[in-house]
């Protein structure tokens, strides 16, 4: 099966106003001492996840969430009395999802996260995306059976059975005392272990193996509050406040996968919004059809009575409050939900149309005209939030999207057919692919996927050496480009020398001869729009170097000294794939077993000798492996995942 990886640490999400409140202590004529009363944070638990071209649909449910103190204690994070919450991963592309607000002692420390899922058969539900890449074992839009899907490491009865998945902090969290930050896990869904479909050679059923363990659950720290990109937030209103700034909802979670039509589970957290009162929130009645910018609610209250349903763009303040871009406003959740949410599929310049992915695996055709509005999340910015980038045909005809983009549509009217979009909120903006062309002033990201109108070649800036762009691993501020390896992204470059090392560590190359010929580096980046380096387009603020997915192969010499040989179908070379097996380096190796329908991954710890003593079992000389690597200058593989098959072969 093939996969991506797609990595970055910028793109996390809270939902919920950040509080604090703090205690003090004093004396009395200095015959006593009052106790000090620890400073309580309340700070937000979330999760987003790296992208996936494959799925549509990855939903899971969350049972109970915990943290863990350096001392041991267990924390538990509260999820309200709906559990379990559903989830669709596939809709968190360096988004995320409030789970909770969880409230902390100023000062303590923080280690780790454990989260409990269910795991009987359909509590994981896959539905693939409307266009898959090409080599994918599904059509497109299609709904894995129930039975199909095996979770690994799951404990309990039968219908009562869980999956438990420990996720070590990146640095251990020491909780500020103020609310300037948050608390978030991420799921590769792109990662090789997560999903892996196994077809076994000849006929029979394909079983995909869910697994959370040892790689596609991690922890990325939130540096900068303002900055997050928040995914649409639905609720239902409770009330506005007496001067009309305010608007609190409790929040709603779409039921996933999706049912028609969709409903809500509502989680009883509630969160509060203010009205943008200096650039004005964009608000749309979808029952009266009207739209209008306020700077308070005072001019909408009617629309917004107590119980109707809102969609909500929203952008975090330093101080932790949430200001409205933008409000959708209906009598019915399936209204305020119904707009396509999801990946580009399609960028059909010559007649203004784009496909979006919708949440089943569909694909949903909309009209660009005139009048449709397009925005970029930004913010970081609050004028750049709330104002569009672009309009109308022209927008497209400038190569200004592509596929696989995030976007949330808003249609003017989601009875007519065709659509029209009123508006299209670009929520991340992903270039990847293979990086040639380096120079000091950009490079070109090449994407090809299985219908090939689809695929690009786009020249990328980077970003002016002036722009700030987080933070470093000391909690220094940085600026201008930067990047690092998949494998080792505490590694970062940053800083006057990013560009020209940049420069150098793309410059490998490995030829497997044949038809397969070189293997390039490959990166991927989120861009960013209208920077100085360029005013009306895309560039990037860093590029995540990604090992290059290989085919699956064959192993031509056998595993020995860290080092084994491969070769590709229709490729001529064998080249040698280096293996990490020290602290410093370890490469990632998981065994798949089938055992008739039984599929089974195991994660080997290569940094001992029964890790070690299973590899070299596995890559026997003609075993099949798949392998994703960093191809090196001297024309070997340096491998970042490495998965063998052992029993039943895979197709």
């Amino acid at each position: 099966m093939k996969t991506k990886h797609l990595n970055c640490a910028l793109s996390l999400l809270t939902l919920a106003v950040l509080s604090a409140c703090g205690g003090g202590g004093g004396g009395s004529n200095g015959a006593s001492q009052q106790t000090a009363t620890p400073q309580q944070v309340s700070l937000p638990f979330v999760v987003s996840d790296a992208s996936s071209e494959d799925w549509a649909t990855i939903s899971v449910k969350v049972l109970a969430i915990s943290l863990t103190k350096a001392d041991g204690t267990k924390v538990p994070v509260d999820l309200g009395p709906n559990v379990p919450l559903p989830l669709n991963l596939a809709q968190l592309d360096q988004l995320g999802e409030l789970i909770s607000n969880v409230t902390l002692t100023a000062g303590d420390t923080y280690l780790g996260a454990t989260l409990t899922l269910s795991a009987n058969p359909g509590d994981v539900s896959l539905v693939s995306s409307a266009n898959p890449e090409a080599g994918f074992l599904l059509g497109a839009g299609t709904a894995v059976n129930a039975g199909d899907i095996q979770i690994q490491g799951t404990s309990g009865a039968a219908g009562s059975k869980t999956v438990t998945v420990d996720v070590k902090f990146d640095s251990p969290l020491v909780v500020p005392s103020t609310p300037n930050t948050a608390i978030n896990i991420e799921v590769d869904l792109g990662h090789p272990s997560f999903i892996v479909g196994h077809a076994p050679v000849g006929t029979g059923t394909t079983v995909w193996a869910v697994n959370f363990d040892k790689g596609p659950v991690r922890h990325h720290p939130v540096d900068a509050l303002d900055a997050l990109v928040l995914r649409h937030m639905y609720g239902k209103v409770t009330t506005i406040s007496s001067d009309n700034t305010t608007l609190t909802i409790d929040k709603l979670l779409p039921t996933a996968p999706v049912v028609t039509p969709e409903t809500a589970v509502d989680t009883q957290k509630s969160v509060s919004v203010l009205a943008d009162s200096a650039n004005k929130t964009l608000f749309y009645d979808l029952d009266a059809k009207t739209s209008t910018a306020i700077a308070d609610f005072s001019s909408v209250s009617q629309a917004l009575a107590a119980g109707k349903y809102v969609r909500v763009a929203a952008r975090y303040q330093q101080n932790g409050t949430l200001v409205a871009t933008r409000i959708w406003v209906s009598a019915n959740f399936d209204s305020v939900w119904v707009s396509p949410e999801g990946h580009l599929l399609r960028v059909d310049k010559s007649n203004n149309r784009i496909v979006v992915a919708d949440e089943n695996g569909k694909p949903v055709s909309l009209l660009i005209d005139a009048n449709t509005q397009f925005y970029f999340r930004a913010p970081e910015s609050a004028v750049a939030d709330a104002t569009p980038i672009g309009s109308g045909t022209a927008f497209l005809a400038a190569n200004n999207l592509v596929r696989g983009f995030k976007v949330h549509a808003q249609v003017v009217d989601p009875l007519a057919s065709p659509m029209v979009a009123q508006s299209i909120d670009i929520e991340t903006a992903a270039f990847e692919g293979k990086i040639s062309s380096v120079t000091n002033s950009g490079f070109i990201y090449s994407k090809s996927f299985a219908m090939g109108s689809d695929g690009y070649a786009q020249n990328m800036a980077y970003i002016d050496a002036s722009t700030p762009n987080g933070k470093d691993a000391s909690g220094a501020a940085l600026t201008g480009f930067k990047f690092w390896n998949f494998a080792y992204p505490t590694l970062l470059d940053s800083g006057t020398g990013a560009i020209p090392d940049f420069t150098a560590a793309t410059g490998g190359a490995v030829n497997f001869g044949g038809t397969v010929g070189q293997v390039f580096a490959y990166g991927a980046s989120y861009a960013i729009w209208g920077n100085k380096a360029n005013t009306n387009g895309w560039s990037a603020p860093f590029v995540v170097l990604e090992p290059t997915p290989l085919p699956r192969a064959k192993v031509s010499t056998a595993f020995a000294n860290n080092q084994f040989a491969i070769t590709l179908p229709n490729g001529a070379n064998p080249v040698t794939v280096d293996v990490g097996t020290t602290s410093a380096w370890t490469s990632l190796a998981y065994q798949v077993d089938r055992t008739k329908d039984v599929v089974t991954v195991t994660p080997e710890d290569l940094t001992t000798t029964a890790g070690l003593t299973a590899l070299t079992n596995g890559l026997a000389q003609g075993a099949t492996v798949s392998v994703s690597a960093v191809p090196q200058a001297d024309g070997t593989l340096k491998a970042y995942v490495i998965t063998y098959y052992t029993g039943v072969s895979p197709k």
